[in-house]
C-alpha cells in the first residue's frame, strides 16, 4: 500500500499542474471572477464535459462566449434565452431546450439563494446533487433532466455514478489553489466524492482499488473509501492521479501491481 501510495502521490503531483488547466473543461470556470459566473460555468462545463475533448472546449467556448456573451450570471438573469430555437444543437445531446431548462432552474435558484451553494450546505455531495436536480425542476413543472444523474438510489435500480457533477463539486469545493477553484466552503474536501469514469473505473480497478463491476454510486463510495486511507484530507487529488496512471498505459499499471 505505501508503494501504491508514493506512486499515486507522485502521478497527482505530475498531473495537478497549472498547465493542465487550458485543455480541460476547468479551464471555463477559470475565466471568470465573479462567483455566480463561475459556479453557472461550472455546472454547465461539466455537463457538456463528455466526448471528445477538443469538441467539449470548442462548444464550451461558444456557449459561454458567443451565447451567453461572457457574462453568463446577467445571461441567466436576463432571460434572453428563451429566445433561442430549441433544436439549436449546442454539443452531442445538449440541445438549447436542454440550456434554456438550465438557466431557467438557475434564474430560479439565484433568485431565491443568491448562490447554488447553499443547495450543497450541511448535507452530502449526494444529496446536494438531488437539492439542485428537484430546484432545477421545480423551475420547470417538475420535469427532471436527463443531464444531471439521479444520485438516490430506486428500487431495481442502482443510483449513478453522478461523475459530472462530483467533478464540478471537485472544482468548487477543493481548495489546494493549484487547479481547482476552491471557492465553496459547503462541503469539506475530506468529503468529496471520486468522479468515476469508464477510464478511472478501469485503472482503479487494475490497481486492486475497487472490486465491483459496475459503474455506479456504490462504486464511487467504495473508490473514495479506499483512497481516503491514502490522503484522509483530500482523497479526490487521486483523480488526477488515477487520470495520469491511465495516460501511461498498462504497461506502467502493471509495474505497480506487481
Amino acid at each position: 500500500m505505501e508503494r501504491l501510495k508514493a506512486l499515486l502521490d507522485a502521478k497527482a503531483q505530475q498531473y495537478n499542474r497549472p498547465e493542465f488547466i487550458a485543455d480541460d473543461p476547468i479551464s471555463f470556470p477559470h475565466s471568470f471572477t465573479r462567483k455566480e459566473d463561475v459556479e453557472i460555468v461550472a455546472l454547465l462545463a461539466s455537463i457538456i464535459a463528455w466526448g471528445n475533448r477538443k469538441m467539449i472546449l470548442r462548444s464550451g467556448n461558444r456557449m459561454f462566449h458567443e451565447i451567453m456573451h461572457s457574462c453568463p450570471y446577467d445571461y441567466v438573469m436576463s432571460g434572453e434565452w428563451e429566445n433561442l430555437d430549441d433544436r439549436m444543437n449546442i454539443h452531442r445531446t445538449f440541445f438549447a431546450a436542454d440550456f434554456k431548462y438550465i438557466c431557467r432552474g438557475l434564474r430560479s435558484v439565484y433568485a431565491e439563494h443568491g448562490s447554488m451553494e447553499p443547495l450543497f450546505a450541511g448535507c452530502s455531495a449526494w444529496d446536494g446533487i438531488e437539492n439542485l436536480r428537484k430546484a432545477l425542476a421545480s423551475a420547470n413543472g417538475g420535469a427532471l433532466t436527463r443531464h444531471i444523474s439521479n444520485p438516490i438510489p430506486a428500487k431495481g435500480k442502482p443510483a449513478s455514478a453522478c461523475k459530472r457533477m462530483h467533478m464540478m463539486l471537485r472544482w468548487l469545493c477543493r481548495k489546494d489553489g493549484i487547479v481547482d477553484l476552491g471557492i465553496w466552503d459547503c462541503i469539506p474536501q475530506s468529503q468529496l466524492m471520486i468522479p468515476i469514469d469508464v477510464h478511472v473505473a478501469r485503472t482503479a480497478r487494475a490497481l486492486g482499488l475497487v472490486s465491483r463491476k459496475q459503474n455506479d454510486r456504490r462504486t464511487v463510495e467504495e473508490l473514495t473509501a479506499r483512497l481516503r486511507e491514502l490522503s484522509p484530507d483530500d482523497p479526490v487529488r487521486y483523480d488526477f492521479a488515477l487520470f495520469g496512471v491511465g495516460e501511461a498505459g498498462d504497461s506502467f499499471i502493471s509495474s505497480i501491481v506487481e
